[in-house]
């Protein structure tokens, strides 16, 4: 059984960073590409950035300022976010699927995470 569970966001003030963690279970972790998504309330998910089987490290985050990661022997996904801003605060979502390229679309992921809160105010 696929799971995800997503980690360490929190309350923090612009200009800080945080790491947020994703335990993955029940799949070929090295075999399946690995994506990060946000959601802002009233807004639609937003793609941060991925990590297929196939390159191994991530393509560019559509963030600048946020960078992923892949412990293999861990099973375990990061992304790292830096300088935060108030517009950054969202539910930040790890997702996988059975394919070693990462997806083009949001859609195209066939497993999620239960999400990770990270709100960003002064």
């Amino acid at each position: 059984q696929v799971r995800l569970v997503e980690s360490g966001g929190g309350l923090v003030q612009p200009g800080e960073s945080l790491r947020l963690s994703c335990a993955a279970s029940g799949f070929p972790f090295y075999d399946y590409a690995v994506g990060w998504f946000r959601q802002a309330p009233g807004k639609e998910r937003e793609g941060i950035t991925c990590i297929s089987s196939i390159v191994g490290r991530p393509t560019n985050s559509v963030k600048g300022r946020f960078t992923m990661s892949k412990d293999l022997a861990k099973n375990m996904a990061y992304l790292q976010l830096n300088n935060l801003k108030p517009e950054d605060t969202a539910v930040y979502y790890c997702a996988t699927t059975p394919d070693r390229a990462c997806p083009p679309s949001g859609r195209e992921y066939s497993y999620w995470g239960q999400g990770t809160q990270v709100t960003v105010s002064s």
